[in-house]
């Protein structure tokens, strides 16, 4: 139905996320990025649009939610492993995040970190052989 999911997100300061971002391994696209974005690359056609803050509240008629103080949305993204979520969620709060919370349900694994602008991202592994 959709050939490409673009997030935006906003953030207090571009270059700060830009290198939070680049120290958990994402890929950047610098054709959608720039003084005010920075747009990571979560998978084929995925990106998530970080937008410094002032520039989204432009951009947006209402106001925009502290997500440090209410959860807006929580991004989901699969990787291949139970060990990768580990590693993907520690390097992530080696890189300053926080953590969030963690479930283990055996075929399902996860675990979530919140950015630093406090943006929660949820890490999952899921057996596909086990549904």
């Amino acid at each position: 139905m959709h050939a490409m999911m673009l997030v935006n997100m906003p953030v207090a300061d571009v270059e700060r996320s830009r290198r939070f971002f680049s120290d958990l391994g994402y890929a950047i696209n610098d054709q959608f990025s720039g003084d005010n974005s920075v747009t990571l690359v979560l998978g084929e056609n995925q990106f998530a649009m970080l937008v410094q803050r002032d520039l989204f509240d432009s951009l947006h008629p209402v106001e925009t939610a502290d997500a440090t103080k209410v959860k807006e949305c929580v991004v989901c993204l699969t990787v291949d492993s139970r060990e990768a979520v580990d590693a993907l969620v520690n390097r992530a709060l080696a890189a300053g995040g926080t953590e969030g919370d963690a479930e283990d349900h055996g075929s399902m694994y996860g675990r979530s970190y919140n950015d630093l602008d406090g943006h929660s991202w949820q890490i999952f592994w899921m057996d596909a052989e086990a549904g």
